[in-house]
């Protein structure tokens, strides 16, 4: 399962950068997480990652979890949007996507 979160920066760029860098390590014990990637436009003032979950089980228990929970509750970002989808293992294989098929 694929989680794709994106929002609006309501703080200077290179302060995001420090926050992302300050909290980073505390998704290597996210229950599930297979991986993570940081997305960034600085020009937009967006931000945003994908994050892999071996399980539907696992996705929903990171949103019910304390780091999602301390994501939405900051105040340096806005316009949340989190979207769920499933992974397409055929053809993502095909395209030389990371996943690896169960």
């Amino acid at each position: 399962m694929i989680l794709q979160i994106n929002f609006n920066l309501n703080m200077p760029v290179a302060e995001y950068r420090k926050m992302a860098d300050s909290v980073a390590h505390a998704f290597l014990d996210v229950p599930g997480l297979k991986w993570k990637i940081w997305l960034l436009n600085p020009a937009a003032q967006e931000a945003g990652g994908l994050y892999l979950f071996d399980s539907q089980a696992s996705l929903d228990a990171y949103l019910n979890g304390p780091l999602a929970a301390q994501m939405t509750g900051l105040t340096s970002i806005r316009n949340i949007s989190m979207k769920q989808f499933e992974v397409m293992p055929e053809v993502t294989a095909l395209t030389r996507g990371p996943f690896e098929a169960a």
